[in-house]
């Protein structure tokens, strides 16, 4: 059986709002820094926003005119209070730790090797059109090791000309230190991982810093977000084998338990691929109807599941299915879940968490790119490939 409904009961943040940089790369934040040098001769730094500049979205950077790197930025506002940033690790631009105030003047002090400048500038009026996002991750939790750190934008998303941009403005941290990219999958969803399963034990530090920030068709990113999260010390992986119809639990690289298992039928196969486990619900009930399918029909059904752990968006599950006991180990009867006894179901979500992977292979149908956290089911490279920078 599926359910289709795309509200999640754990794991998310409500309406969120954009973000802030990718980090192990040149795009990441780092510490500012640097002692000012001595006042020369030299010309003077243009710096960007311009001298005297207007209506200036409260996102902006302290940058170069002509992109050279930054030695020292000290900004203050009117009342002559110092703002907090940083610069990032390749000195291009210097980034305020939170958005700037509406309607204020600005002043920049800026070095670059011998050369400094003083500046002013002033942010824009707070805008009318402003866009959403959210992030599907809760501050403190712990979560498996294939979590992706997923933004799903609202308002229509972000257009490829504008992704650059919004991308720059997703900063991520671990602890100890993992390089990891971001991979656009549509308009409204863009997922975050490290070239391997995170380490045990991760420390995550994440800001979605898009506030203020122009996002395209005349939008602005709401607010800033900043989140910790932590990756499990333990590796949790479920591998599900159509071959022999058996699901069995791995931790730490040894098998804990096997369990027999009915996918879905010809006309509804399980997909196969690498998944991660979005949501776990004690007790849910799978409705045909929200797809389309009248649960009074030949093929459709109302029923009350237990211990159902999410897949995809379009409702592909791993649930407890006592109804199907005498099928599993034998032959596929679902509508595309992953079928298990009470037990075996009671077992396996007391065993994982949000984040687990969930390996499936050998079905008649592979995963959908975006159809959930799809992050894992494609190559390095791959992923790589769908960043916007």
């Amino acid at each position: 059986m599926r359910l289709v409904t795309r509200a999640l009961s754990l794991a998310m943040v409500p309406a969120l709002a954009l973000g802030l940089v990718a980090c192990g790369d040149d795009d990441s934040a780092a510490p500012g820094g640097g002692s000012a040098a001595a006042p020369s001769s030299a010309a003077p730094l243009a710096v960007t926003p311009a001298d005297s500049e207007t209506n200036v979205p409260v996102s902006a950077e302290i940058g170069l005119k002509d992109g050279g790197a930054l030695t020292q930025v000290t900004l203050t506002d009117g009342a002559g209070a110092t703002v907090e940033g940083e610069l990032r690790a390749d000195l291009s631009t210097w980034v305020p730790a939170d958005p700037l105030s509406y309607d204020t003047t600005y002043t920049v002090h800026a070095t670059a090797g011998d050369r400094a400048s003083t500046s002013t500038f002033t942010t824009m009026s707070r805008p009318g059109n402003r866009m959403d996002a959210q992030i599907f991750m809760a501050e403190g939790k712990t979560y498996g090791q294939a979590m992706p750190i997923v933004v799903e934008f609202g308002q229509g998303g972000v257009k490829e000309a504008d992704r650059a941009a919004v991308e720059r403005r997703l900063f991520v941290r671990s602890d100890p230190p993992q390089e990891g990219v971001w991979h656009w999958d549509s308009d409204i969803q863009v997922e975050y991982r490290p070239e391997r399963y995170w380490q045990p034990g991760t420390k995550l530090t994440i800001r979605l810093g898009l506030g203020g920030l122009p996002v395209g068709d005349g939008r602005y990113g709401k607010v800033d977000v900043d989140l910790t999260a932590s990756i499990d010390t333990k590796r949790r992986e479920i591998q599900v084998d159509n071959a022999t119809k058996r699901m069995t639990a791995v931790e730490d690289g040894k098998t804990l338990q096997t369990y027999p298992v009915s996918l879905g039928k010809t006309s509804a196969p399980s997909f196969s691929g690498t998944m991660v486990i979005i949501e776990r619900l004690e007790k849910t009930t799978f409705d045909s109807s929200t797809y389309g399918v009248p649960a009074s029909s030949a093929d459709g059904y109302r029923t009350d599941v237990q211990f159902a752990e999410r897949l995809t968006w379009s409702g592909q599950f791993i649930h407890a299915a006592p109804w199907s006991d005498a099928d599993q180990g034998r032959r596929n009867v679902s509508h595309g879940c992953v079928n298990v006894s009470d037990s075996g179901g009671k077992w396996i979500f007391e065993w994982t968490r949000v984040g687990d992977p969930v390996v499936i292979k050998g079905t008649e149908k592979t995963l959908p790119a975006g159809d959930g956290w799809t992050a894992w089911n494609m190559s390095w490279q791959d992923f790589k490939a769908g960043s916007a920078l």
